[in-house]
């Protein structure tokens, strides 16, 4: 066989553009990945305001329970009907040290 000294021309002439139904669909999907992201940065910047919310309500309840602590000794409380759940052992140890200090008067 023998070698083709000219270069094989292609005849058939090439598109400028692509059809009207492939850049339509085209576009369709871009617009809809654009979507997508925006929706994406919204629920991110709700889930930011929420997380610092979280973090207010964190440090309103450590605020709590130092309150609760110094009025009522203890911050183990029942937060359905309030009641105090005092740890004996700790009021015993308490008393003992008391009873110990009045005892070195």
């Amino acid at each position: 066989m023998a070698k083709r000294k000219t270069p094989k021309v292609d005849l058939k002439p090439r598109a400028e553009k692509i059809s009207e139904k492939h850049l339509e669909k085209i576009q369709n999907i871009i617009k809809s990945i654009d979507s997508i992201q925006f929706e994406i940065g919204k629920l991110e910047s709700q889930k930011h305001s929420m997380l610092h919310i979280i973090a207010n309500h964190q440090q309103e309840l450590n605020n709590m329970e130092k309150e609760l602590i110094k009025e009522y000794g203890t911050s183990n409380i029942n937060v359905i009907d309030g009641s105090i759940k005092y740890n004996e052992e700790n009021d015993n140890n308490k008393a003992d040290k008391k009873d110990n200090n009045w005892k070195g008067l």
